[in-house]
């Protein structure tokens, strides 16, 4: 009987052998794995065979390429992979246009890099977008995002070696975070036909940070770009699962990857990764791969003045008998001296602690007393300077404390942020019975500051119904927070795809503040960035012009003033970015691109025919030679409102290249006003999305007169 029963358990015992067997070599490799190629360590996870990685993803190839060893992930080239930091460095290629001078044209040669099938995503702390050329506007973008930026070269002005500008050839660029794949293109009017003997080619390449020093025979050479092979570094973060949190990770124990004791989860851009506890080193995804460091070996990391033991994860550092430890150095201890001084001490600590508290409070309410007052002084004396300056009647009425807006804000409680970008954030709150949006920004550089009070003093002077209300401004704050009327339904950018009629008005309505600012108020107003995500809709898709923190005041008897070039590239003026000269004419070019993507339902920013050109110039084409068909979006065409080729005339006049040929805004809000009077009052469907979400509304649009 006790026979049977031990042949009935042997199955079970071998099936639990074979279990514990499997999940030790998913955390193990065997000895005979290859764990170099050439000069680079492969570490587990990875390896050079599939089961000697943790899973497919993670298998690289070893091959020859030209007598020369290589580390492949797919036609990524490695170098080097860190367990430690969960990080891989690779090669990718660098896009350029050059002029050939045989055939008299530019070449383009554009890059593509994808690593969304592996484990890697592009590091946004270790990475630039690097741009290299005395006249290129370049891009990288991809399915989600595009960004870009202009790099130029003053002929006054000598190249320097390490000075990275973008008066001196060269521009650097964040990267979002998160980036699996990307294109580097050209914008094809900004090129080096005419400065080709100085600067023959234009660079664009995500790059390490680290790695990228400029030198400025970039510009006047192709070193930049043959000196690896027409590759350049690129720092990957890499991750065992993507789009999978540490917590959701811990919850399957059988594919877990940290399975070393005093090792830990952490998240990067790429996913969820392993890291060995502080005090350990080496592999977290290996069994028993986190080894203690003995920190009495490395007295720099490590410092001890006086006997270190190591002890696990961590050391002690303690002093021989008759010495006390005093800012990490070992001194002769002085007890009997201890012993007289420590009753007045004591005393003295006694009253420090009853009295203590009440003075660090009351020094500390003065100093956020004179802090406020500095601000508000300094902000307030600007503020006050320009609104007096234009005969604005604004005075206190606008002026609110911060501790109001602390109340209901929630001391700017995270939760209750419902928008913003890299420059700041956006609460919604209530204040005085309204709905309110209150601006926060993060930076703190002057030039902000002065477009936060610019706004304060634009917006101050305007009441037009399509142009965002100003309620207030905070000065009590280093950077002054400014509080909006709320407008609920996000920005134009989020709902280019309204049905055609709607087009017509919304267009009409942003033409209408346009024209009063230029116009209509007490001093003509030139925007300089109307662009989609600066138009706001309420909930009857009603328009908003927002954003004037980079507008200008011009006199009543000046036709435009020469500044500072800003604005958003693509939206921007060609001539004004060319001379710096600011006119009312500039916006008329950004409204007609904003014309163009409501036609077409397409982006200029991200927009790029396969010959190159942008969406202005295509849509220029198509227009020139009847071919509107081919990029007025599907639906427009099927709504077929008559007034469909003046609208697109209106936005091809718009976008002429030369000021003087665009027409004014109170034109365009004529022809605009005469196409809209057309329409019949009938209820017509508009779906409209945002954030991924579909909802259908009836708008009842009656002719406006």
């Amino acid at each position: 009987m006790e026979f049977s029963r031990l042949l009935l358990c042997l199955p079970v015992a071998v099936w639990l052998l074979v279990l514990t067997g499997a999940d030790a070599a998913a955390a193990q490799r065997s000895p005979s794995c290859e764990t170099r190629c050439g000069d680079i360590e492969v570490p587990y996870p990875f390896g050079l065979e599939e089961e000697c990685a943790i899973n497919r993803r993670f298998r690289l190839n070893c091959t020859t390429v030209d007598g020369a060893t290589k580390l492949l992930r797919g036609a990524l080239e490695m170098t080097k992979i860190s367990v430690k930091d969960n990080k891989a460095w690779l090669k990718t290629y660098i896009a350029r246009q050059c002029y050939n001078q045989s055939r008299k044209e530019m070449i383009y040669e554009n890059a593509w890099t994808n690593v969304t099938n592996t484990p890697f995503a592009v590091s946004a702390d270790d990475n630039n977008i690097i741009v290299l050329g005395c006249r290129s506007l370049a891009y990288m973008r991809s399915d989600s995002y595009a960004i870009g930026c202009l790099s130029t070269c003053d002929d006054r002005v000598p190249f320097r070696n390490g000075s990275c500008s973008i008066t001196h050839g060269c521009c650097q660029l964040d990267l979002p975070k998160g980036v699996r794949n990307y294109q580097g293109y050209f914008n094809s009017f900004y090129n080096t036909i005419k400065i080709w003997r100085r600067t023959p080619c234009n660079y664009v390449a995500v790059m390490e940070s680290a790695a990228f020093n400029f030198s400025t025979t970039y510009l006047t050479s192709t070193e930049f770009y043959d000196r690896d092979g027409s590759k350049a570094p690129v720092v990957m973060d890499w991750a065992v699962s993507r789009n999978t949190t540490c917590e959701e990770a811990r919850i399957n124990t059988t594919s877990y990857a940290c399975v070393s004791d005093n090792s830990h989860c952490i998240t990067n851009d790429a996913g969820y990764a392993c890291s060995c506890s502080s005090g350990y080193k080496d592999n977290p995804y290996i069994v028993d791969g986190c080894k203690d460091i003995d920190e009495c070996l490395d007295n720099v990391t490590y410092p001890c003045a006086g006997v270190c033991e190591n002890t696990p994860g961590s050391f002690t550092c303690s002093c021989s008998r008759g010495k006390s430890m005093i800012d990490g150095v070992c001194v002769k201890d002085h007890r009997k001296l201890i012993i007289w001084i420590a009753p007045v001490v004591g005393t003295s600590l006694l009253l420090v602690s009853l009295g203590g508290p009440c003075i660090v409070r009351k020094i500390k309410l003065q100093k956020v007393k004179k802090t406020k007052q500095k601000f508000f002084k300094q902000n307030h004396g600007l503020l006050l300077q320009q609104l007096v300056s234009h005969n604005s009647d604004i005075g206190e009425r606008m002026i609110i404390t911060l501790r109001e807006l602390e109340k209901a804000t929630n001391n700017f409680d995270r939760a209750r942020v419902v928008g913003g970008g890299g420059h700041g954030v956006v609460f919604k709150r209530i204040l005085d019975l309204h709905v309110v949006a209150i601006k926060k920004s993060k930076i703190v550089v002057q030039r902000e500051i002065d477009e936060f009070i610019n706004e304060v003093a634009v917006l101050s002077q305007v009441n037009h119904r399509n142009v965002v209300k100003l309620l207030g401004c905070c000065l009590e704050t280093e950077v002054p927070l400014l509080v909006y009327e709320f407008i609920s339904n996000g920005t134009l950018y989020n709902h280019l795809h309204v049905e055609g009629p709607m087009r017509i008005r919304i267009a009409l309505e942003v033409a209408r503040a346009l024209s009063y600012l230029h116009s209509a108020a007490s001093m003509p107003i030139f925007h300089r960035d109307i662009k989609s995500s600066n138009i706001l809709l309420d909930d009857s898709l009603t328009a908003k012009v927002s954003d004037f923190g980079t507008s200008r005041y011009i006199p009543i008897d000046q036709t435009g003033v020469t500044t500072v070039v800003q604005g958003t590239m693509g939206y921007l003026d060609p001539m004004y970015h060319y001379t710096g000269r600011l006119t009312d004419k500039s916006d008329v070019f950004s409204f007609g691109v904003l014309l163009v993507e409501l036609l077409t339902r397409k982006q200029q920013f991200i927009y790029r025919t396969n010959d190159g050109d942008n969406l202005i110039s295509h849509f220029e084409n198509m227009l020139a030679t009847n071919n509107l068909v081919d990029i007025i979006d599907p639906q427009v065409m099927k709504e077929a409102y008559g007034d469909l080729q003046e609208v697109a005339t209106l936005a091809a006049i718009c976008t002429k290249l030369r000021g003087e040929d665009r027409p004014t805004m109170r034109e365009v809000e004529m022809k605009l006003e005469n196409l809209s009077a057309k329409q019949k009052l009938v209820p017509s469907v508009t779906t409209t999305r945002r954030n991924d979400e579909d909802e259908a509304q009836v708008q009842y649009m009656p002719i406006e007169r």
